[in-house]
């Protein structure tokens, strides 16, 4: 019986540091390498990018969609992150043809619009933000959070300078000019956006303001934004240097052009006829 137990345990031994030598090998041929392309800036809502490819379409289909969405994120708290892209893409259905939601698909993949909320969020950083406020308002150099101050600032707006307006910022529909101005930094979907959204559409559809909404975040979320099809070549050279000798390298050179010269007609004249 003992040496029974004496000859499993050769044979276990033997098993165990054939699969461990078969691992290292594995793991020595792989040379396979996986990099990823991390942006500065944290990760971005769907739901805006999404907003931002409506806005290529037109601004007509931007503020159609945003009103189907007011209150779109709250759905995030209980959705998985594939239910809530569907709603998304759901939503957006109602105003693009399949080709549309297609490319807005591969809009969402390479996350094309990711750098635009950026930099509205980078804007709004300059304002800046009054503390603590999920959203807020910008009257002519004025800010506030509470939609019970909008009426007070709209007062004396006109004699405090008008703000300056880049050119992808997105200004409700209206007919009248120089009229108070109003700039929204909000996340669009959140019950903060919709509060003073809908305060902000009716007067400026009463011809009262002109209303500019500009993204903002109050607390960008930790995880990376990961880019993906923006041309990024990763170059990498090895290190590791074979030594070899020189003279015989040179020698073995010379030896194969002498016969390739001999060999080959080179102008009409066969060198090796006439060196015989």
């Amino acid at each position: 019986m003992a040496k029974a137990a004496d000859v499993v345990r050769l044979l276990l031994g033997s098993t165990a540091l054939c699969f461990s030598l078969l691992g290292a090998r594995t793991a020595s041929a792989s040379k396979s390498v996986t990099a990823h392309l991390a942006a500065k800036w944290p990760e971005t809502p769907l739901l805006l990018e999404a907003s931002e490819f409506m806005a290529e379409e037109s601004n007509e289909k931007f503020w159609q969609f945003l009103e189907t969405v007011q209150e779109l994120a709250i759905y995030k708290q209980t959705e998985s992150a594939y239910s809530y892209y569907n709603l998304i893409l759901k939503k957006a259905g109602q105003f693009l043809d399949n080709l549309h939601i297609n490319l807005l698909k591969f809009a969402f993949s390479v996350r094309a619009y990711s750098p635009t909320i950026q930099m509205f969020q980078q804007i709004a950083a300059d304002e800046p933000p009054p503390g603590g406020c999920e959203a807020f308002v910008v009257i002519h150099k004025k800010h506030t959070c509470k939609i019970n101050e909008i009426k007070k600032l709209l007062k004396k707006a006109t004699s405090r300078p008008r703000p300056y307006l880049f050119k992808g910022d997105h200004t409700f529909p209206t007919n009248k000019e120089n009229l108070p101005v109003i700039i929204l930094y909000a996340e669009m979907g959140t019950r903060a956006f919709g509060k003073f959204h809908t305060m902000l559409s009716e007067k400026a559809k009463n011809g009262e303001i002109l209303y500019v909404l500009r993204h903002y975040i109050q607390k960008p979320v930790p995880q990376k934004m990961y880019l993906s099809g923006y041309g990024v070549e990763l170059a990498i050279k090895s290190t590791e240097y074979k030594a070899l000798d020189d003279t015989q390298v040179k020698t073995v050179t010379n030896a194969t052009v002498e016969d390739e010269i001999e060999t080959s007609e080179i102008q009409g004249f066969l060198f090796r006829k006439l060196k015989s």
